[in-house]
């Protein structure tokens, strides 16, 4: 057995602190030898939020530049362990090597675009209304504005981007960019590779001579710890990544506390695929394949897997389907991120299969944690009866939904809650019916693409991931790109204040 390149300790990073708790979990490795990690409790998340808070009176009022030299210091930090983050990865999750290595590029590259990004100062949307004391009838005052960081965020790893939505993820980058102390609650599925990652940001924090209690991770613990989170009093926003019934149950305890507080949660989503007619007479077997090679990349473990495509019903439909079922049934098995996810997945494929008027066209297998890419159909009209449906499968299945017509196609598009992305394949001639879907497809996901996939999200100053409920919890949102850092800023007015007293960031 090869010799480990890392070897975790299993401890807490509460504000500076390596600390152990009497409990112990095991991970899970898809490979290689297994850690014991501490539970987390409650105590250390009051532990981590009141450091948090202390830390938020010098952090929220750091300069851009400490914030973004920090920033770019963590990135800095994961990059020399890039090794060691690999191996221990890869053998929690099963994801290959080189998925790994390109999701940490993604999350170095992102850490350094919110450096750049607030070194420039647009993000704080400066406004000035000068005083009018000779205005009629009645004098306006002296009228300032910026954006200000909101406070402690609390942020949940997610399952399936161990780094890019994980410990030093997108969520915690923009939250830092903001000036937010971040406590982060991080996921059972890979305690080491957070670990490893907190051990970046901790090395970071010393060199930059920053509050400790800037960061924490708390590793494990029940569901009392998320619930502890998310209710403390000096949290002011939530990042989550993860399912429908656990985002929308921490969703609720943020809309029930005593001063209810953003719930920025991205939930669920199928990201319908239309299929118009000029596209399918043009290149139905390259949409077909292409299609399926997307759904299942990654054993369909993404967010923005197009887990639907909508084709009206002919010979080229037919050319389509068949497309996707070949490539579908050459590809190899894959091993799932987790035993619960790959056992969601079985649940889901019985779910769809058992649909009215559902057909199979390509019967898969979930042996452990090896998963093999499914594919349905289903007629419009049997699509339209039952919602059960268009609840994401967590995996690679496929469901092709045939429509009679244009009319009827654009009927289905108006039945699907809320997504993160819709897809139109489509020609020159296809412009019409484009035309007519385009505002459906506005009102239903963040972001509507062409002549694509949606799997892989650029980040960048123009990215929106995000969507109307169920996809996310807030649709004027995104949690990817520059965008996100405003879930964690507020507009604050200040009047007739003395210059000395104005933040600094109004004055250049």
């Amino acid at each position: 057995m090869t010799e480990p390149l890392f070897m975790p300790h299993g401890k807490h990073l509460i504000a500076g602190t390596w600390v152990a708790s009497d409990a112990t979990f095991a991970n899970e490795p898809a490979n290689g030898p297994s850690f014991n990690f501490s539970v987390g409790t409650v105590d250390l998340v009051n532990q981590a939020c009141a450091a948090a808070e202390a830390a938020f009176d010098d952090y929220g009022c750091s300069s851009r530049e400490t914030r973004a030299a920090f920033l770019e210091a963590i990135a800095d930090e994961i990059e020399a362990r890039g090794p060691q983050i690999s191996w221990i990865g890869s053998a929690e999750t099963g994801l290959p090597t080189a998925r790994l290595e390109g999701e940490r590029s993604r999350t170095i590259g992102q850490l350094r675009l919110f450096a750049s990004h607030i070194r420039k100062g647009d993000y704080l949307d400066c406004r000035h209304d000068a005083a009018l004391p000779d205005r009629a009838p009645a004098p306006r005052p002296e009228l300032w504005m910026m954006q200000r960081p909101v406070g402690p965020v609390a942020v949940f790893g997610a399952s399936n981007f161990p780094l890019a939505f994980s410990t030093a993820g997108g969520d915690t980058a923009a939250a830092l960019a903001a000036g937010c102390p971040v406590v982060v609650k991080g996921h059972s599925a890979h305690p080491g590779t957070g670990e490893i990652v907190a051990e970046a940001i901790h090395a970071a924090t010393q060199r930059c001579g920053l509050p400790a209690g800037v960061f924490s991770l708390i590793q494990g613990g029940r569901r009392d710890v998320g619930i502890a989170l998310v209710q403390h009093p000096a949290i002011r926003a939530v990042g989550f990544t993860g399912s429908l019934a656990g985002g929308r149950a921490l969703f609720d305890l943020c809309a029930q506390r005593a001063d209810p507080i953003p719930f920025f949660g991205e939930l669920g989503s199928v990201n319908p695929m239309f299929v118009l007619p000029a596209a399918l007479g043009a290149r139905a077997d390259a949409i077909g394949a292409g299609w399926a090679g997307s759904l299942s990349m990654g054993a369909g473990q993404f967010c923005t897997n197009p887990g639907i495509a909508v084709v009206i019903a002919s010979p080229e439909a037919e050319s389509f389907v068949e497309a996707a079922r070949v490539t579908m049934s050459q590809t190899r098995p894959q091993i799932m991120l987790t035993d619960g996810i790959a056992a969601a997945y079985r649940s889901g494929v019985a779910r769809i299969a058992a649909g009215s008027g559902v057909q199979e066209l390509l019967a898969s297998s979930c042996d452990a944690r090896e998963a093999r890419p499914s594919l349905f159909r289903v007629a419009a009209e049997d699509w339209l009866g039952n919602h059960d449906l268009g609840e994401e499968v967590f995996g690679p299945l496929g469901l092709v939904i045939t429509v009679k017509d244009e009319a009827q196609m654009v009927e289905i598009a108006r039945s699907f809650s809320g997504q993160l992305t819709a897809t139109l394949q489509l020609e020159a001639a296809d412009a019409e019916l484009g035309r007519k879907l385009l505002p459906v497809l506005e009102r239903m996901a963040g972001r509507v693409l062409a002549n694509g996939f949606p799997t892989g999200v650029e980040v960048s100053d123009t990215m929106v991931h995000g969507g109307p409920y169920p996809a996310s919890t807030n649709f004027g949102a995104t949690s990817v790109g520059t965008l996100s850092i405003r879930r964690f800023l507020r507009p604050v007015c200040y009047q007739n204040l003395p210059v000395a007293l104005l933040p600094a960031d109004l004055m250049q």
